[in-house]
């Protein structure tokens, strides 16, 4: 085996000491600054392009840096580090890339007076478990069976967004589907919205008919036109297997002598697809759903004993339908028993919605599945609207997890800036600047919201300011106004779960890019040169979708 040998010489690129953090810093605080504008209600929209001349408009932070291109190692990390939000608690992923931004660019003046990274790692590590604390001092039980309570919650992770003109809509559905698919599974709670509960986008029609199914919705039609299409409280089968002949393996050869022979082959042939379709009409189903195919003459059976089959359906939604109407996917037809039928649901239906047909599954009692359907003028505006229903699903679950509140527009991070303050008249020495730094840092969040929507950032902090010292730690910013309002009163609430992921992620990786002090590039300047054009050439091939967007 080659191993990969790293090659030193003096033409190498390389930055060591002050040079590589300087260059961390400034990389770090340049993806800030790209995603500073996208933070509160009064956001602005990014225009993503890409080779293939397709067009993106968010104000999501993930979306957003997903799609930009950079080559300097520490702005593919900060890069990660909304990547990593999102995956964790779903929110939050904006405001982690500009506090992380500014907790680095406040390290830098204490590097330029010669102190330690690790002194001020250290220093950023005890502010973060205090802030934590302050955190969880400041935050509100909830009640997640209270629907009023839950509605102010997810209306909060859409006001800041594209949807907001349609929030009510849009949190009873995020609110409608976790409710679906939350179960208890062993005396613990499980929300799985990834894999149960499924947007389905249609382009046409209103964004209001946007909808909940108590079921499932599949792009599918019978497979056979004399099929019925509507069937009340239907007996369903599932199956992973398919209804067709079963040709032998790949080397088999046969030599067919006699015409007789070749007839029975055929009879062979009609005599097993029979025995399997005589094997279901036997439990008397009403309808077949396979992931397989279903041959001609499976079909004819099916049409004369009154069984509407669909086939080709995708794992997922299989799994979606055992689950809303109490089937079990068999994987063969031999196995069937009458336990393994669904009679959870109350009508199947295959309606004609511009020029698809979709089948939906509806009226299940006590579905654990769903499907939310989004009707909407394009598909621009669809995707844009399902990021946006996707975090406010997220934002439901952390709370059924976690059910604390902390007070949001920029008042959680105002109270730790306070807090921290206090306890830094607490320490001595050098660990005392760069733990000041962090309070000072804390405060970009209200900032940032009140730059964005054109308020007077000095005048109002200041305010807020005096709010907080005075121990009321419930006062944000309004992100309409740029005034600063009582969050109790507002109603701005934003789950414990992610103000804490938010704020752990973020001075983590500002103490891991401040722990590097020397950025080597592996090969030569000419070889490099080399792997980057063949590099560039195979990318090209490989991924033609990627983005193409500014470069750190």
């Amino acid at each position: 085996m080659n191993q990969p040998v790293i090659v030193m010489n003096t033409n190498m690129d390389r930055e060591t000491g002050r040079k590589a953090q300087t260059s961390n810093i400034t990389a770090a605080k340049t993806v800030a600054d790209i995603i500073r504008t996208c933070l509160g209600p009064r956001s602005m929209l990014k225009m993503l392009l890409d080779p293939m001349g397709g067009v993106v408009l968010t104000n999501d932070g993930n979306a957003i840096l997903r799609e930009v291109e950079v080559a300097h190692p520490a702005a593919k990390s900060m890069i990660e580090l909304a990547r990593t939000q999102d995956e964790e608690v779903g929110d939050g992923t904006t405001s982690v890339i500009i506090l992380a931004g500014e907790v680095l660019a406040q390290a830098m003046p204490y590097l330029e007076r010669n102190i330690h990274p690790i002194v001020i790692i250290a220093a950023f590590k005890q502010a973060l478990e205090d802030a934590l604390e302050i955190i969880e001092q400041i935050s509100v039980p909830v009640n997640v069976q209270d629907p009023e309570e839950m509605f102010k919650l997810v209306k909060t992770s859409i006001g800041t967004k594209f949807v907001s003109r349609w929030s009510d809509l849009m949190c009873n559905l995020a609110l409608d589907a976790v409710r679906c698919v939350a179960v208890e599974v062993d005396g613990r709670r499980e929300v799985d919205i990834k894999r149960y509960a499924r947007v389905e986008k249609i382009p046409g029609g209103q964004i209001e008919d946007s909808m909940v199914l108590d079921g499932v919705m599949l792009n599918k039609d019978v497979t056979h036109p004399k099929m019925r299409r509507r069937i009340e409280n239907p007996r369903i089968v599932l199956l992973d297997c398919p209804l067709e002949y079963k040709k032998g393996e790949s080397q088999t050869n046969i030599e067919v002598t006699k015409e007789a022979d070749w007839a029975r082959i055929l009879q062979i042939e009609e005599e097993q697809i029979k025995a399997m379709c005589d094997k279901i009409i036997e439990l008397k189903p009403d309808l077949v759903f396979t992931e397989k195919g279903v041959s001609d003459l499976a079909q004819h059976y099916f049409v004369k004993a009154g069984i509407s089959a669909i086939r080709r359906v995708r794992k997922t939604d299989n799994n979606r339908i055992a689950r809303a109407v109490g089937a079990t996917i068999v994987n063969r037809v031999d196995d069937l028993k009458e336990s393994d039928v669904g009679t959870a649901c109350g009508l199947f239906a295959v309606e004609k919605i511009g020029d698809e047909y979709f089948s939906f599954l509806t009226g299940c009692k006590n579905p654990k599945a769903c499907t939310v359907i989004l009707r909407g003028p394009s598909k621009d505006i669809l995707n844009e609207i399902e990021r946006n229903l996707q975090d406010a699903m997220c934002v439901a679950r952390n709370v059924y997890f976690n059910p604390r509140l902390a007070p949001g527009g920029g008042a959680t991070e105002m109270a730790i800036s306070i807090g921290l303050m206090e306890k830094s008249k607490t320490l001595e020495g050098a660990i005392l600047w760069p733990y000041k730094a962090v309070a000072e840092a804390m405060e970009v969040i209200p900032r940032t919201l009140i730059a964005n929507c054109g308020g007077n950032a000095i005048k109002t902090l200041t305010t807020l300011r005096a709010k907080h010292a005075a121990g009321e730690h419930s006062w944000g910013i309004d992100g309409h106004a740029g005034k600063i309002v009582d969050m109790k009163d507002y109603g701005i609430w934003e789950p414990n779960a992610v103000k804490t992921q938010t704020i752990k992620t973020a001075i983590e990786s500002a103490c891991l890019l401040l722990r590097v002090d020397d950025i080597v590039s592996g090969v030569s300047g000419k070889q490099a040169q080399q792997q980057r054009a063949a590099a560039g050439g195979e990318a090209g091939e490989q991924e033609g979708g990627e983005g193409m967007q500014p470069e750190m």
